[in-house]
């Protein structure tokens, strides 16, 4: 039985209590909901695996309450603390290298001597973080591959009876997984809720692309990801027979669903995974044998929103 907690100060205390006690606890940020699992505790953070039967080679993100506590289990030099401060807490998740010492178990770094360290602005995410007092592994809290959750309802709907709680802090703002970014050299590993284009401007650079899905340096790089159940076809400018259309602006009269009917790609981003499963739901209920998706413009979020897609589209392994 997976218990529903309110955010207030008792429950996010038994929340923590858990984690404590190496159990699983699900919890909402600014991005997604993650689940979370003490980063120094190999048996949670294997149950982490378990729960979402991820690839053990996958890497997961270790999130901490603030900067000084990520000094405490990643090497910053000094461009590291300038984005660190810039953008932190927030949606950006820095690949840097692991301290010697940091006591954080090897199935979080997937044996890499990097890890993968975040700051969340959410306030729950940040008052279950201070109430734990370490670090917490939490990739998104769905079966691995599915759609990424953005309500407490999400979690249980994929994960009841297998983790021990999720707190319910509401829907989540951004709606798309962190953006990941590694410095030495400056390479996006993962597009996500901060734009490319913030990152490149304070860095002063163009910023690469990196990652590669058969040797993950970082989460989110499998080729076939976020994937609803019924297949999908991206660039549908219109529905074919057997389809469930989601569109994109104004322009999609006779959608389904749309991502923004305002042509806004930072709504879209929030309504990315609601829409994904409600369109799955739909193709259930109607019989209807794959799912159409408009074109999102490559830019701003637009970038993440079409990452997302791209590897939902993917053939499944």
């Amino acid at each position: 039985m997976t218990d529903v907690l309110a955010p207030d100060a008792p429950r996010l205390a038994r929340a923590a209590e858990l984690l404590s006690k190496g159990e699983l606890v699900s919890f909402p940020t600014e991005t997604v909901y993650g689940l979370g699992g003490d980063a120094r505790n190999s048996h949670a953070v294997a149950a982490i695996y378990a729960a979402k039967g991820r690839p053990s080679f996958n890497p997961l993100i270790a999130h901490l309450p603030d900067l000084a506590a990520a000094e405490e289990i990643a090497v910053f030099d000094d461009r590291a603390r300038t984005i660190a401060a810039r953008f932190w807490p927030g949606p950006l998740t820095l690949v840097l290298p692991l301290r010697r010492d940091a006591g954080i178990s090897d199935l979080v770094t997937a044996g890499l001597d990097t890890i993968a360290i975040r700051v969340p602005a959410h306030p729950v995410a940040q008052a279950l973080l201070h109430a734990f007092g370490g670090p917490v592994a939490a990739p998104s809290a769905n079966p691995s591959g599915k759609v990424s959750p953005t309500t407490a309802c999400h979690v249980i709907q994929g994960l009841s009876g297998r983790i021990a709680a999720v707190v319910d802090g509401g829907s989540c703002r951004v709606g798309v997984e962190s953006t990941i970014l590694s410095l030495n050299p400056p390479m996006l590993l993962r597009p996500g809720g901060l734009t490319a284009e913030a990152l490149e401007e304070a860095l002063g650079q163009p910023l690469p692309t990196g990652g590669d899905a058969n040797k993950p340096n970082a989460p989110g790089q499998m080729t076939s990801h976020y994937a609803p159940g019924a297949p999908v076809r991206l660039m549908a400018t219109a529905r074919e027979p057997g389809e469930v259309w989601i569109g994109f602006g104004p322009d999609c009269a006779g959608a389904d669903l749309n991502f923004s009917p305002a042509g806004d790609t930072t709504e879209a981003a929030a309504h990315l995974f609601s829409a994904l499963r409600a369109a799955d739901r739909i193709a259930i209920e109607t019989g209807a044998r794959r799912i159409a998706v408009a074109p999102v413009p490559e830019t701003g979020l637009g970038r993440a929103i079409n990452d997302r897609l791209r590897r939902a589209a993917a053939p499944r392994p």
